[in-house]
Order: C-alpha cells, then structure tokens, then sequence
C-alpha cells in the first residue's frame, strides 16, 4: 500500500503548519499570526529513521459557528481523517484545555483511527509536563509536550508516531509521479478542476478570491501513470497582494511551477486572456516547463459549429509565445474534455524529456537552410550556420554553430525554431536555442587549455 498518512488536527492557532513544517523539515505551510490561513488539506513527505510518511495540514475546526468557510474545513478535515492511519490533535499548552479542545477530542472518537494528543508551546523543559498533564482529561492517552517553533520534543513525538504507524513490511514502492501544477489568476475555477478530477471536494471552492491560500497536493493514478496534481493560489498582479498570506500563497505557486514537470494554465473562457494571463504564461516559459493551456467554463459560452476555431485562433493571438502549448475546451462543472487533460499532458512531459540525435537534428537544419538562407548585412556578410546538436531536455535546448550569432536576426532565430518544431515535434515544451560563433568557440577552448596547465 501507499505510505501512511498522519492528520494534524486542532483548532485555530495552535501550531499545526509551523508543526508541519517541523516533521518535514520545510517550509512549505504557509504560517501567519492569523486564525484561518490555512483551509484546504495539504501533504507533505515526512521520515523519520527508515520510515517514509505523508503528513496532512488542515485548517482549524470550529464547531460552533457556520460562518465563511467553516464547514468547507470541517469537511476537509473528515477527508483528512478516513486516509489517516494516525491523527495528531494538536493543543495549546500556554492556554490549556478549552471547550474547542473538548469538542474536537469527542468528534474524534467518532472515526477509527488512532489517535495522539500534542501539546504545543512548551518551551520550558521543566513546565512542560505539568502544562501537558491537563490534557489527560480528553480521554486520548498520554499527552505529548513539544515546541514546534524551536523543535523540542519532536524526536520524542516521532519515535511514537512511527511506533503507532502500520508496519513497513505492508508497505510498496511508489514510483515517482508526474507533477502537474494547475495555475491561473483567481476565479478561473482551479480548484473545481481539481474537484473534477479526483471525483471528490478536494478543494474548497468558492466565488470569493483568495479561497485557495497554500498548494494543495493530490495523488492519483490515470492510464497506468501515478500523477501529483498541484493546485495553487491565485495569482493576481504583485501591486494588488497585501503582506500576508496571499502574498505567501502566491510564492508557492510560482514554485510550483518551478518544481512541475507539467503546468496547466487555466484561462476563463468567458473573460478571455488577460495581461496577468499573459504574464503567468510567459513565467511558464522562462521557467522551461511544459504546458497544456485549459480554457475553462467552456459550458456558459454560446457556441456554434465556428465558435471553438474563432476562439482559438482569437486566444493564440494573445499567448503568442505559448504557440507550442496544446489548447484544451474545456467544463469543471460539467465535467466536459476534463479527462483529456491527462492524455495532453502526459504527452507534454514526454516531449520535454525528449533527446533528438545530432544527425537528426543536423538533416531538419540542412531542410530548413535549403528553404531559406540565413540573412546577409548591407556590407555583404552572410550568417552561416554549420550544424546544430541537442546539449539537453527539461526542456530540449539545441546549440547551434555558426559563423557569428550577430549575423542571425530575430526573425530568423523563430523562423529555425518554426523548422525544428515542424521537423522534430516537441508539441507542448518549449525549446531552448543557444547561438555560438566561432569567436566564442576560440575564447572557450583558450580557457580551458589555461586551466588545464594550473
């Protein structure tokens, strides 16, 4: 089976991101000095010893108020708790035991797996074990005093999760996935098309901007593949984000991105492309990812036989420099096209992982140069283009050899790029082109016949 799950659970400002983040030596839980930052169930990776985990962050629970987006996270911490194998309720050893403390031991007792009462914020060694002995009274066994800030007592707490955690010999080995970032502004229904794909509230979702604060990480199987799809914040333009935790939020998309093999731009197709689409697009790209583009709310457009062609065509326009990125119509709410993400995307990857041989490459240039010759100056010079090979992938970059790079306009780099594209694929990657004369060539090889006589 898949790696254990231990749940953090407590009510609001207790500790349990900065806990989170102290198990799995990250730092990837946003933490703020605000009730509610976190709302969505997070996972992160988690060892200890020889033991590997997966631990998930929930928001605080409140069970006496129905107001904004409490229940959403009542219902993703009952999510969190039928995976886990363990649960941590965590406390406030500074305040000691409250109402919300009681009400949450009791609604534990209603799921069957275990559970473990942690008392945080014991800084003092010696105060520690009378603050954590009140705790007894929520019927959960021994307390456990720590401090998640400065990492006292989580040796201690670990040594007991893993004692209470299924044997290892039970366990498989999970082959590495796919890691699948979903990105767009806010309100372009990421999160529904998440929801969508797992067949499940995964995500809370919500027409108020923002709801999404952290990444939210989610693993599944599709076509004998293992994926990690990864919802993330929305990402309005800096200007417009406040220190705090949507400035936080939005930090953890853009690494997001930066850690993906693959990221899905969702575009509303009902406000059509944005400037702030547009800049998420070109992040996507200077960071070399892979990339489908999913037009989104595909169900609320008006359309005929002409309709996906016109709008198509009218989108590419503005995400010009996505050209290679392949388009996708589709519904969250509807479910519509929402499965073929996975097809797409897949082949994506494949794509950006993809090496071409140098003689390959070199018979698309030969191609591309009898079609049309590089540019000459006014003074007579020619660009001359000797060969090309590919020097890597994530994504495919190519170095080509010619006379000088300065001889070789803009408009002619595309135009060879256009012809690798045309004669090699590399549908949904971008690539990477480097221009190297023969000037470059003779410093480089003078370098290293210096250092190779130090």
């Amino acid at each position: 089976m898949a790696r254990p799950v231990v749940a953090i659970i407590g009510r609001p400002n207790v500790g349990k991101s900065t806990l989170v983040n102290r198990l799995c030596q990250s730092r990837e839980a946003i933490v703020h000095d605000q009730p509610g930052v976190t709302r969505d169930r997070t996972y992160q990776d988690g060892f200890w010893g020889d033991r590997e985990f997966k631990v998930v962050d929930t928001g605080g629970l409140v069970f006496d108020d129905d107001s904004e987006f409490l229940p959403e996270i009542r219902e993703q911490a009952n999510l969190a708790l039928a995976e886990a194998a363990l649960a941590l309720i965590i406390v406030d050893g500074q305040q000691g035991i409250t109402a919300a403390d009681q009400s949450i031991a009791e609604w534990l007792r209603s799921h069957p797996c275990k559970a473990l009462v942690v008392v945080n914020k014991c800084e003092s060694p010696e105060q520690g074990l009378s603050m954590a002995g009140e705790f007894w009274a929520l019927g959960l066994g021994e307390p456990f005093p720590i401090s998640a800030i400065h990492g006292a007592g989580t040796g201690d707490l670990l040594d007991r999760v893993i004692a209470l955690l299924p044997p290892k010999d039970l366990e498989a080995e999970e082959d590495e996935p796919i890691q699948m970032a979903i990105i767009g502004r806010p309100n372009v229904g990421k999160s529904s098309l998440l929801n969508a794909i797992c067949g499940e509230q995964r995500a809370i979702v919500s027409p108020i901007r923002g709801t999404t604060r952290d990444t939210i990480d989610t693993h599944i199987e599709r076509n004998n593949k293992s994926w990690k799809l990864i919802d993330t914040a929305g990402i309005r333009r800096r200007k417009s984000v406040n220190y705090g935790p949507e400035f936080f939020g939005i930090n953890r998309s853009f690494k997001a991105i930066e850690r993906s093999d693959v990221c899905v731009l969702v575009i509303d197709a009902l406000d059509g492309v944005t400037e702030q689409d547009q800049r998420l697009a070109g992040r996507i790209e200077d960071q070399g990812r892979a990339c489908v583009v999913v037009i989104n709310k595909w169900d609320a457009v008006e359309k005929d036989t002409y309709t996906m062609p016109a709008m198509e065509k009218k989108l590419r326009s503005k995400l010009y420099f996505l050209d290679w990125a392949t388009m996708l119509f589709t519904s969250a709410l509807t479910g519509q096209r929402v499965e073929s993400i996975f097809a797409l995307a897949a082949l994506a990857v494949e794509q950006h992982q993809r090496r071409v041989s140098t003689s390959v490459v070199n018979e698309v240039l030969k191609e591309a140069l009898s079609w049309r010759n590089p540019p000459t100056t006014r003074g007579g010079r020619q660009g001359r283009l000797y060969y090309g090979t590919q020097v890597a992938s994530r994504p495919p970059s190519f170095t080509l050899f010619v006379n000088d790079p300065k001889l070789f306009g803009d408009t002619y780099r595309r135009y060879v790029e256009k012809q690798l594209r045309t004669g090699l694929g590399f549908e949904g990657t971008p690539l990477k082109l480097f221009w190297r004369g023969k000037q470059q060539r003779a410093a480089e090889k003078d370098i290293a016949r210096q250092q190779a006589q130090l």
